[in-house]
């Protein structure tokens, strides 16, 4: 509890007493007050410029005032720029960029300016006032978020009549929140592999990690520290140069990235399609991707920025070397890198395909192996360990390469 200010009357003998020559502590003694009120009250003199005797005509509430004045607002008292967060925040995205780095730029801007202790503290309190749920750090080009979204969208046969319901996939960029959407007919093995590889000739490139959930055509042992994943999803992920990361089963946020553009898509899209009949799939696609535009060049709320503008500064610069052969898996050998599964908490790598030849296309062929093969039955594949032979050769065979399309059809 603050001690209570003493009257203006004892405060005068405590200048008094001072000016004859007392000791803070026989004043303090004499008065019945401790010796740091006494020295408080002689520093709050000396600043405000008052000697004994005080002036003629000072009035105890003009000494009041002499010796406390009101204090100035922070408006007014510190008028140090303070940095452009939004931008902060865009900046932390990009590879390689620091904290640090941001602050030595803000003050060699602004020389008087905040310290970096104060620049770091003030960050955390505006990302928490900002977005009070848990929060992902999500660099660029660094990873992708997709999934099939709840609601699906009719398309009729234009002879029956009859409607039959496509399935919705979704991604989003971590960084840049740039979408993609894309209808098909099922969420079968062949479609999940279809829609990544358009996915990717959207992007233009592939990203270091696929954030995927945990339907059949992806994981088949969803399990939170040792998942399995599909044998021809890890072969895709392998051919691309990319990681796949598991969500956990029942942890939406884990990919609350692609949670958000499945409402947004469902919000923007589907609905504003809910009036209009389409009698193929290319025609749906052709509808969906115009208002992918869209949307991807809307503005965003808290940004200043569309997901195009983000994806161009942001995301495009984080690409790598990455191998972007969308039409097909053609005739030759996969090269000899170890593909990755990744979990939240284990990292699981897949045996090489050293000197294996993959004679079909990704998302027709292996899926027509699988379905012949005891070892793969599509979604229901069983999951591959790792083994101790790391060049261990995983035969596949095929009896004529088979060229096909992206949707996993023959091309005629």
């Amino acid at each position: 509890m603050p001690t209570q200010r003493l009257s203006m009357r004892r405060i005068r003998e405590v200048l008094r007493l001072r000016h004859q020559g007392l000791t803070e502590r026989v004043i303090a003694r004499m008065i019945g007050v401790s010796n740091g009120v006494v020295h408080g009250y002689q520093r709050r003199a000396r600043l405000a410029g008052l000697t004994w005797p005080l002036p003629d005509g000072l009035d105890d509430d003009g000494l009041e005032l002499l010796l406390f004045p009101a204090p100035t607002a922070a408006s007014q008292s510190d008028r140090r720029p303070e940095p452009d967060w939004i931008y902060v925040e865009k900046e932390l995205r990009r590879r390689s960029v620091t904290r640090l780095l941001l602050w030595e730029e803000y003050r060699a801007a602004n020389p008087d300016g905040f310290g970096y202790t104060w620049f770091c503290t003030t960050f955390d309190a505006w990302k928490k006032r900002a977005r009070p749920t848990m929060r992902q750090t999500h660099m660029g080009g660094e990873k992708v978020f997709v999934d099939f979204a709840g609601d699906t969208i009719d398309i009729f046969d234009p002879i029956t009549g009859e409607a039959h319901a496509m399935k919705l996939f979704v991604a989003a960029m971590g960084a840049s929140n740039y979408t993609y959407a894309e209808a098909c007919r099922s969420e079968s093995l062949p479609d999940w592999i279809g829609m990544h590889i358009n996915l990717f000739r959207f992007l233009g490139g592939v990203p270091k990690f696929v954030v995927c959930d945990n339907l059949k055509a992806a994981v088949t042992n969803p399990d939170r520290y040792d998942p399995g994943l599909n044998r021809t999803y890890a072969e895709m992920a392998s051919h691309y140069g990319t990681a796949i990361l598991a969500a956990r089963p029942r942890r939406p946020k884990d990919k609350a990235k692609v949670e958000v553009a499945v409402q947004i898509a469902q919000r923007r899209i589907l609905a504003r399609l809910r009036n209009q009949h389409f009698f193929s799939l290319a025609e749906l696609n052709a509808a969906i991707g115009a208002l992918v535009v869209e949307l991807n060049a809307r503005q965003m709320r808290g940004f200043g920025s569309s997901r195009a503008e983000l994806f161009a500064e942001i995301d495009k610069l984080g690409w790598e070397n990455c191998r972007t052969s969308h039409t097909s898996l053609r005739a030759g050998s996969v090269a000899a890198s170890r593909p990755t599964i990744m979990s939240r908490s284990t990292a699981i790598g897949i045996p090489p395909l050293i000197g294996s030849s993959v004679n079909s296309s990704m998302c027709a062929s292996l899926t027509r192996r699988s379905r012949s093969s005891t070892r793969v039955r599509g979604s229901r594949a069983t999951p591959v360990r790792p083994t101790g032979a790391a060049t261990r050769r995983l035969p596949i065979t095929c009896r004529a390469p088979i060229a096909a399309t992206a949707s996993g059809r023959r091309a005629g």
